[in-house]
């Protein structure tokens, strides 16, 4: 059922979800499907740290993201007590951020 699994550690969801994509490829990603910690909007305030940048450098409250084909995702959802926050879609092997 599971595609590929990204630990979101440094380098953020912008540069660990592309390790396990195919190069043609890429994560759509739909920053406002999840809370965001506030310690993270704290971080982003008081250091001038871009919006995108965040993305980069923290996971953001995400730790690890499962890829699934879209006819198991409510079972993975169900079963890892997940919620979905994107989807992969054709492109270039990268993350694509969606605010």
């Amino acid at each position: 059922m599971i595609k590929g699994l990204a630990h979101i550690t440094g380098g953020g969801l912008i540069d660990n979800l592309p390790r396990v994509l195919p190069k043609n490829c890429e994560a759509v990603i739909e920053t406002k499907s999840w809370r965001v910690p506030n310690i993270f909007q704290v971080l982003q305030r008081n250091g001038n740290v871009g919006r995108s940048e965040m993305y980069q450098v923290f996971n953001m409250g995400i730790g690890m993201v499962a890829i699934v084909s879209e006819r198991d995702a409510k079972r993975a959802m169900s079963i890892l007590r997940a919620k979905r926050i994107g989807r992969i879609e054709r492109g270039k092997g990268r993350t694509r951020l969606v605010f």
